[in-house]
């Protein structure tokens, strides 16, 4: 490990005033940074340790929630507001990770996840575009069973490995920033980019920005929702297939719904065309299908993930039954 300068910061504007000489990297709750820097894929000058900033969950007068990036995982997914009013959110916080990590990872620190790619981590023997510019992508023609389906690229193909941010994706969340330069707020959906040619940038954060909060609206849909995870084990594994959906029924038809998919691509997967395909009629398996059909047509796989076209398909229909009532 390289050396590095520490300094914890009681505030907002020490914060970014600590990170504004570059080379710095904010510190959360340092579940997924320590582990790259120990393996050396991050190697920051400084590291800016936020994790004292405020940890509050306010209640909105709209009935919204405005929840600090340092809310723990374990304290964000108990919350009484958050299970009644989101349950996608609180189930999504509790199919990631283990109990002990969900007790040290932020939510700011949640949102900025690297991907768990096996060729990202392997600095000494693999080609990874995301880590080194124009290097070369070793998981395309490689063991690619986790990797991306839609929204990839031939520089990258690797996937998001958030649960957390799949549900915020639905709710359509708002991510507020604090930079040098002043706040503003980004949707949770345009935060995180899709590679292109250059899978090294990952999220529209200016440097030095800091993540301050998210912030919730309620609605119907948010309050009728679930999250399902599909992975290879029943704990601590990252999703092959996940789904974050919520549907407001009102006199047979569909009034409202909101879809994401986790394990597909490098951001959370906001399935608008199903969304847009459903929205107005009854809800039946067959228009679940018809939508599911519609959404992963433009899906793009390998050998090793040509499986998950399927399994998402099956897996939108079934949590769409699950909350509609819908026989699947």
């Amino acid at each position: 490990m390289r050396p590095f300068a520490y300094q914890r910061v009681a505030d907002q504007d020490a914060a970014l005033a600590a990170a504004a000489s570059g080379g710095a990297r904010y510190l959360g709750g340092g579940t997924n940074l320590v582990d790259l820097m120990r393996q050396n894929i991050e190697a920051p000058q400084a590291l800016v340790d936020v994790s004292r900033l405020p940890a509050e969950i306010i209640e909105l007068p709209d009935g919204g929630l405005r929840i600090g990036a340092a809310v723990r995982n374990s304290a964000l997914a108990a919350h009484p507001t958050v299970r009644a009013r989101y349950p996608m959110l609180s189930r999504a916080l509790l199919a990631g990770a283990s109990a002990q990590i969900r007790n040290m990872a932020t939510v700011g620190g949640n949102i900025l996840q690297r991907t768990r790619c096996a060729y990202f981590y392997d600095a000494a023997g693999s080609r990874c575009n995301k880590r080194e510019q124009h290097a070369g992508c070793d998981a395309i023609g490689g063991f690619n069973r986790y990797h991306a389906i839609l929204g990839a690229s031939p520089h990258c193909i690797a996937t998001h490995p958030s649960d957390m941010c799949v549900a915020l994706a639905a709710l359509d969340a708002t991510v507020h920033l604090a930079g040098n330069g002043g706040a503003r707020s980004v949707p949770l959906t345009d935060f995180h980019r899709l590679p292109g040619e250059t899978p090294e940038i990952e999220t529209v954060l200016h440097p030095g920005e800091l993540i301050t909060a998210i912030e919730l609206t309620p609605g119907p849909a948010a309050a009728r929702s679930t999250y399902r995870k599909v992975r290879d084990r029943s704990s601590y594994a990252f999703a092959l297939i996940s789904v974050a959906a919520g549907v407001d029924v009102v006199d047979g038809k569909i009034r409202d719904i909101r879809i994401a998919l986790g394990g597909v691509a490098a951001k959370p997967w906001r399935a608008r065309q199903a969304e847009k395909m459903l929205l107005g009629e009854a809800p039946t398996p067959d228009r679940f299908r018809a939508a599911a059909d519609a959404e992963l047509a433009a899906a793009s796989t390998f050998d090793g993930n040509a499986f998950k076209v399927e399994l998402a398909k099956r897996t939108i229909v079934a949590v769409l039954a699950q909350l509609t009532g819908a026989d699947a």
